[in-house]
Order: structure tokens, then C-alpha cells, then sequence
């Protein structure tokens, strides 16, 4: 069968996967957003349903006046006894903490915290040990992949920390995962930085502590060398073994807007590549070390079909899953319905970093028509295409002393302006429509019958590569001003 990449759309990266069972589960990065780590299961490694969130309580994570891009990095999930672990940096506050349950469809524990530096932590377990792991600086001032022994039901170090591996020479050693196979012990990495010159490099040793031998065709997978190929910044994967006995990567990626356009907005991706081993017990990835936008495999049954999801309303999603929030919210502010949301403003608007009242969706593919009808009582309320604090596009109505207008406002650094305005009188309200393409965004709202275009702006100057960071587009809607009580009916994202 054919099966497409990315197979998770949207901000979701640096995926982490385990199978217990016959069920996969996979946790993904969630950095200043909140609910933490997403969580998600499928039964075929290629349709995922997300079940929760890792981190659902205020004291699990800290995320107050946490800068976009700070938050939480990287996790890990492992299986050990009938109990669940997912592994995490928070990075703004440099500490790496895991939690646990024994109900992977209920809450999660309290942060264990281990006394270890670095970010994109492990967990393996094995004879009743428990290795920790993460890329940093190890007890002696080495650098590198650092390896310790802990005590799991309290995070103490039973061992000093100890640089395992120094990678292949690739900048940014990180993600690294430790597997048994084979007889022979694999640590998995990534190198190259999070970006177009990604990679998965890896090696093996018959102890958990190494020596390690290198793969002497690292890396194993990159798209570094695909110039005019969409999908690019490969790497930070995650091994896992299907009922057939077949493995695969799963790993990040993104797809930039055009075949030369070197520009990302939709953010990192999850990405599934076959994994191939040889008689020698070195494994090989995806199509000559390379991963592809769709896959030709019989190691998926073709009784598996792909879902993809193209028409997202109030009514067929999920408040607590779908929809996710800038840092931790004042839920006194948000009335959530099944078919009507209405937000309450304050003075904290979308450009610092703080909790504005804001609820948002991450947008899953570069064409779509995103609607929404609005009505507020002042201050302002609306759409917003949204980055980070310093890159959002907004289209939204504004109640003044003189009546009402829709505005279309650009932000881009240091540049804030609204572009365009056009006056409604004493109507308070109006819907609101956003048209994106790989290129544009398009601003335009409709009243009383007719649709009026207020102007465009181009996507890349909401890219990583303008912006900085390491998250992607939300579909956002908020509401600003003092006691602004703004109503959201009818909100349509269709993608074509």
C-alpha cells in the first residue's frame, strides 16, 4: 500500500512513540503552550487520535511569562511494569522531570525532578535499573550524550553522570534514545541542528554505557542534500517495532512553502520512514537514507486506510484536546460550548509574552478557508494567523467611542501596523475570513451579503526562518480590552 507524509500534520515535533500491546502512543513538544505534551494513540502507525495531554495542571509545569519557543522540550515515553513515564526539559527553567501514570487515559503525576543538565531526556529500563540520559555536560565537564543511573520513584542519581557518546561531528548532538536489539545495545541521535541540515545519525556497543561504535554510513537519514525537495529539516526520530517484526522512525520534519522557497510556517511535523536491517545488524532508513512525501511498503495491510481530516468546526472538536492555550489561562475568561465560544478580554494582548485570552488550533496544511462569525461588546476581537509574539497576522472587529470597524493588522518584528480598516457603523458584528495559501494569507470579512478583501500578506515572514524558534502557525481566536465580552458562532476550517 501508499501511505503520505507527514502522517501527524501541524506544530507537533520531536514525536516520541512506544507500543504496548497491540497500541502505539506518541508525545510530542508543546513548549509555551498548555495543556503540555500532547499524547496520542493509533492502531496502525499511521492514524493517530489524540487522547490527552501529558501536563494538565498548573503544578506540573511552569509557564508563566515563558518567552515563545521556552517551555517544554523534547519528551520522551516509556513503558516499564504497567506503568507509564514521559520525559521532559523545561527548558526556561533548565530542569529535566519526568511523570508517570498507570492509566494513560487518566491524569499524570506530579514532576520528579533529576539532578541532571542538558535537554531531550531518556528513560531506559532494563533489570530493574533505570537509565536516564540527555545530550549536555557530564559530572566531569565533557560534553556529549550523558548517561546516569537513577532511582525511579524519586529521580535521586545513583551514579554520576557520564558522557556515553560524542556523535559523529555534526553540531548540536541531541534526542539521543537507547534501544536493545539484536543482541547489541543502539543509541539513536540527532545532529545537525533542528533545521535544513538535520540528521539521525546512530551507533551500537554490546553494554549500555558503551563504547559505542559509530555507523559507518552516518547518517542514516537526512534530507540535507534534497535541494527543491519539500520536505526538509529531517531528524530527531524515535524507533519502535510493529506486529510484523518490522521497524520504523518516527521522526520530525517540516515542508516549506515552495520547491525553492526555503521558507516553514506550519512548524515541525511527524514523519514515518521504514527501517531496514542488514545481516550485519547495521540498519538502514527510508529511500537511499533519505525519507519521501508518500511510501510504497507491504508492511502495512492494505486494509489500513489513511484518514486525513479536511473540515474542522466547534461541533466535531474538542475543547481539551484539539484547542490549546498560550501559557496557563484564566479560565474564568473562556466559556466553551459545543457549538459557541465566548471570551472575555483583559488588558493582555497577543504581543507580550503572558497569557492573553486566546484559544487556538494548529494549522495543518498551507490551503485553507478559515471563517468564524463574531460579535463583541468593545474593545477588540478576532482571528489571528499567530507565530509568537512578534509574528502574528490579525483579522478582527474593533468596538470604539465612533462604532465599530474590521481591521487587518500585521505584526513582524518590530513592525506592527495596521494595514487596513473599513468602518461598520453601529453593526457589532461580523464573519471574519482568513484564505491561506503556501504563499498568503488573505484577509477578508463579510456583511450583510457581501464579502469584502482587505489585503494579503505573505507567509514567510511568520516562518522559523524569520521568526526564530521552533514552533509553528496557530489558527487563534481571541479577544482583548477590559471586560470585552466577545461571542464565537460558526467557526469553519476547511482545508482543500
Amino acid at each position: 500500500m501508499k501511505y503520505n507524509n507527514p502522517v501527524v500534520k501541524g506544530f507537533y515535533p520531536d514525536p516520541s512513540v512506544i507500543k504496548v500491546n497491540d497500541t502505539y502512543y506518541m508525545v510530542c513538544s508543546s513548549f509555551q503552550y498548555f495543556p503540555g505534551v500532547p499524547l496520542f494513540e493509533s492502531k496502525d502507525l499511521l492514524n493517530w487520535k489524540q487522547i490527552g495531554h501529558c501536563l494538565t495542571r498548573k503544578s506540573q509545569i511552569q509557564l508563566e511569562t515563558v518567552n515563545s519557543s521556552g517551555g517544554v522540550f523534547a519528551p520522551t515515553i516509556r513503558h516499564n511494569d504497567g506503568r507509564f513515564y514521559m520525559v521532559t526539559t523545561n527548558d526556561t527553567t533548565h530542569q529535566n522531570f519526568y511523570v508517570w501514570t498507570d492509566d494513560i487515559y487518566g491524569e499524570w503525576s506530579e514532576p520528579i525532578y533529576v539532578d541532571q543538565g542538558g535537554i531531550d531526556p531518556d528513560l531506559y529500563f532494563e533489570d530493574g535499573k533505570t537509565l536516564f540520559m540527555s545530550n549536555g555536560v557530564d559530572d566531569q565537564g565533557v560534553g556529549g550524550i550523558v548517561q546516569c543511573e537513577i532511582e525511579i520513584e524519586t529521580g535521586r542519581k545513583l551514579t554520576p553522570g557520564r558522557t556515553i557518546w560524542n556523535g559523529t561531528g555534526g553540531r548540536y548532538l541531541e534526542s539521543p534514545h537507547l534501544y536493545k536489539m539484536n543482541g547489541y545495545y543502539y543509541l539513536l541521535a540527532a545532529e545537525g541542528g533542528t533545521e535544513y541540515g538535520h540528521m539521525v545519525t546512530y551507533a551500537r556497543g554490546t553494554s549500555s554505557s558503551g563504547p559505542f561504535e559509530a555507523y559507518a554510513h552516518n547518517p542514516v537519514l537526512t534530507n540535507r542534500n534534497l535541494g527543491g525537495y519539500e520536505l526538509q529539516g529531517v531528524g530527531h526520530g524515535d524507533l519502535v517495532q510493529d506486529d510484523r517484526g518490522n521497524w520504523w522512525l518516527f521522526h520530525l520534519g517540516f515542508r516549506q512553502i515552495g520547491r525553492w522557497a526555503t521558507y516553514h510556517h506550519l512548524g515541525r511535523e511527524v514523519f514515518l520512514t521504514p527501517i531496514t536491517f542488514g545481516e550485519d545488524g547495521w540498519f538502514t532508513a527510508g529511500h537511499e537514507g533519505t525519507t519521501l512525501t508518500s511510501f510504497e511498503t507491504n508492511r502495512i495491510p492494505e486494509t489500513v486506510i489513511q484518514q486525513d481530516k479536511k473540515h474542522y468546526t466547534f461541533e466535531n472538536t474538542n475543547w481539551n484536546l484539539d484547542w490549546c492555550y498560550l501559557r496557563h489561562p484564566n479560565t474564568e475568561h473562556y466559556q466553551l460550548e459545543s457549538d459557541k465560544l465566548t471570551l472575555t478580554g483583559t488588558d493582555v494582548t497577543l504581543d507580550v509574552p503572558a497569557s492573553p485570552t486566546f484559544i487556538g488550533l494548529r494549522q495543518k496544511d498551507f490551503n485553507a478557508t478559515i471563517s468564524v462569525n463574531v460579535s463583541l461588546t468593545s474593545g477588540e476581537a478576532g482571528i489571528t494567523i499567530y507565530m509568537d509574539e512578534n509574528h502574528h497576522y490579525e483579522v478582527a472587529i474593533r468596538g470604539q467611542q465612533d462604532g465599530y470597524k474590521v481591521i487587518e493588522r500585521l505584526n513582524i518584528g518590530d513592525i506592527k501596523s495596521i494595514e487596513h480598516e473599513v468602518n461598520l457603523g453601529n453593526k457589532k458584528h461580523a464573519t471574519l475570513v482568513i484564505r491561506s495559501s503556501q504563499e498568503r494569507y488573505s484577509f477578508l470579512f463579510q456583511v450583510d451579503g457581501e464579502e469584502v478583501l482587505l489585503g494579503t500578506a505573505q507567509t514567510r515572514y511568520l516562518s522559523s526562518e524569520v521568526a526564530g524558534g521552533f514552533t509553528g502557525v496557530l489558527i487563534g481566536l481571541y479577544a482583548s480590552g477590559q471586560d470585552n465580552s466577545a461571542e464565537f458562532t460558526n467557526f469553519k476550517c476547511d482545508y482543500h
